[in-house]
């Protein structure tokens, strides 16, 4: 498994330079962004804000692959609907290919789309029911102005080909009930692959799938990523299928990134004590590691209509430490080379730490 590891890794730099030297600028960079969702009530007008994105600050290069990782609610969707432009910023900036989104009309933010695939968590659900697999793949090429039928239908073919649906007038006819889940996200990833964009933004584009299918699928990917020079967000709160695929790692809490590092580093030497839950809380089919899920502290995320004072994971972590975790929230700090991590636990300063969690 560590040679395959290895493997992944050399792919993903080959990738990046395979059109020589790299970008001085990043092909996606985000600074200090925030999303809010205003709150109403009926009759009562403004009820607060829930604080989904909340101070988010990361940089990816053209043909890099990360990997945002979190529970449910921890803010990735939110984030990742702001990155394809469906989501407007409360603050904070977002620029891709040095185009600020602010700044972007209606129809600069049209343009911005065509250059990043979405490919989504659930296949049979992203797939029109009621249209062949033809008319799913011509529909954004129509949109997007491609008016030759033959190039479209060229299109089409050399995506299906690219994603192993042979032969391809095989599947142009059917309907997604027609196919398996495999093939269905097959089809969404083709879909996101018409437009020859520089960004795939994948969310949990594998949960949904046999357990089989989903290496299958996951390899697909980085044969596409590799081939095509793609920058990959993978975005997933499943840490055993991210060392398959990803280069750099993000974890994210309730609306925060805490850590940020190199797969392999993250993996071997988890600094923050909630990437260390995470990965104790990873399923694994050897019963010899079940004491692992002794590790997990105990409560649930916080609100992120009214979060926590300090770092957010206070309430919950074994090593909260009084008049500081709940008081100021931790910076970025570097304890190792490209290892990042928002924890008072690394500031450098002697510490008397609490060692079990606050929660009641």
């Amino acid at each position: 498994m560590l040679d395959e590891f290895k493997e992944v890794l050399m792919a993903t730099d080959t990738a990046a330079n395979k059109n020589g030297k790299k970008k001085s600028e990043p092909l996606l960079l985000i600074d200090d962004l925030h999303v809010w969702y205003e709150l109403r009530r009926l009759g009562f007008g403004h009820a607060g804000y829930v604080k989904a994105v909340d101070g988010v600050t990361f940089k990816i290069d053209e043909g890099e692959t990360i990997a945002v990782v979190g529970e449910s609610g921890c803010g990735k969707s939110s984030l990742m609907k702001t990155i394809l432009g469906l989501n407007t910023p409360t603050t904070g900036e977002v620029t891709f290919d040095d185009e600020n989104l602010s700044e972007l009309n209606q129809e600069g933010l049209r343009k911005y789309r065509f250059k990043i695939g979405y490919v989504q968590q659930d296949p049979y659900g992203a797939l029109p029911p009621f249209m062949n697999v033809q008319k799913i793949l011509e529909e954004p090429l129509i949109i997007s102005g491609m008016k030759s039928k033959e190039e479209r239908l060229t299109r089409i073919h050399r995506a299906l080909s690219e994603v192993k649906l042979h032969p391809v007038e095989d599947f142009l006819p059917k309907f997604p009930h027609m196919l398996s889940g495999g093939q269905q996200q097959r089809i969404v990833i083709a879909r996101a692959m018409l437009r020859e964009p520089k960004l795939i933004v994948a969310d949990e584009p594998v949960s949904m799938l046999d357990a089989s299918v989903r290496v299958e699928i996951l390899k697909l990917m980085r044969a596409l990523q590799e081939s095509h020079g793609l920058s990959v967000i993978y975005i997933t709160h499943d840490l055993s299928t991210v060392k398959y695929f990803s280069r750099r790692i993000f974890v994210m809490y309730a609306g925060n990134l805490i850590e940020k590092s190199d797969t392999r580093r993250l993996l071997e030497n988890p600094l923050h004590p909630y990437t260390r839950a995470l990965l104790a809380a990873t399923s694994d089919p050897d019963a010899r590691n079940a004491e692992s899920f002794k590790d997990v502290p105990p409560g649930e995320p916080p609100s992120l209509v009214n979060p926590p004072t300090g770092c957010r994971f206070h309430p919950r972590c074994p090593q909260f430490m009084p008049g500081l975790c709940d008081v100021k929230f931790p910076p970025d700090f570097e304890p190792e080379p490209d290892h990042f991590v928002a924890c008072w636990l690394y500031d450098g300063e002697p510490h008397e730490h609490q060692n079990t969690p606050s929660v009641p």
